[in-house]
């Protein structure tokens, strides 16, 4: 389904954003990989092409403009394109909401919202030229929610919910198709710093599938607002929470 596609994938060293490059990979696609961890992208990507993947390991941080330029710029300079994007990379530390500092409130922006911004606004030049693309961003099933401890991280995946309606009804007219994913409770190496067990079985009570939903659950929606299948769809918010929230 993406056969020789150029994809751009942020936060791609682990969890979802790993999730999504290896599927992509594994459906033909030619995948840049960004993450600000060195060493694990790399390994990633060499992951990928052991398996006989295409996959470029580029090392950034997306709260700089000129390393998402150099994103950019890497795949129209091989290429002359980018077909898909997905906007992955985030923070999400916990703190109660009178605790929160104007220095953490503006890097959670940063990290999770303006850098969305910038990438999206790179990447859709060469895609208004092109005709066509595809960009998924990752918000989360928390702004529908409201939880509590998560006021700088909730208040951010809101702003890529709207950000994500106003580029697709800009991109429309240009045959982009701009569209969003809410994950709720995925299973990430990184969440045994913030949830617990008994945290996790209450989650999972919550859902209507008793399972744990995983980066690779999320990765197979971002496949399909990747590929032809979704071409009907822009604008759009698709929930991979296993049946917590129905919106």
């Amino acid at each position: 389904m993406l056969q020789e596609k150029v994809a751009l994938v942020t936060g791609a060293a682990t969890g979802i954003g790993e999730a999504v490059a290896r599927r992509f990979a594994e459906e033909g696609a030619r995948v840049y990989l960004f993450d600000r961890d060195a060493e694990t992208n790399c390994r990633v990507a060499a992951s990928i092409g052991a398996a006989g993947g295409w996959a470029e390991a580029i090392t950034g941080d997306v709260r700089r403009a000129g390393d998402l330029a150099g994103l950019v710029e890497a795949a129209r300079a091989r290429f002359g394109r980018i077909d898909i994007l997905v906007n992955n990379a985030g923070i999400f530390p916990r703190q109660p909401f009178l605790e929160i500092t104007d220095e953490q409130w503006d890097e959670m922006q940063d990290v999770n919202l303006k850098s969305m911004f910038r990438l999206s606004q790179l990447a859709l030049k060469s895609m208004m030229a092109a005709r066509a693309g595809k960009i998924v961003n990752i918000s989360s099933v928390t702004f529908f929610l409201g939880v509590g401890n998560l006021a700088h991280y909730t208040a951010s995946k809101g702003g890529v919910i709207g950000l994500t309606r106003s580029l697709a009804r800009a991109a429309g007219p240009y045959n982009v198709h701009v569209n969003c994913v809410t994950p709720g409770f995925i299973q990430t190496e990184s969440e045994v710093r913030f949830v617990g067990d008994d945290e996790a079985r209450r989650m999972v009570a919550d859902q209507c599938l008793a399972r744990r939903i995983t980066p690779l659950d999320v990765a197979r929606v971002c496949q399909f607002l990747a590929c032809e299948l979704s071409d009907g769809m822009t604008g759009q918010c698709l929930n991979v929470d296993g049946g917590w929230v129905m919106h």
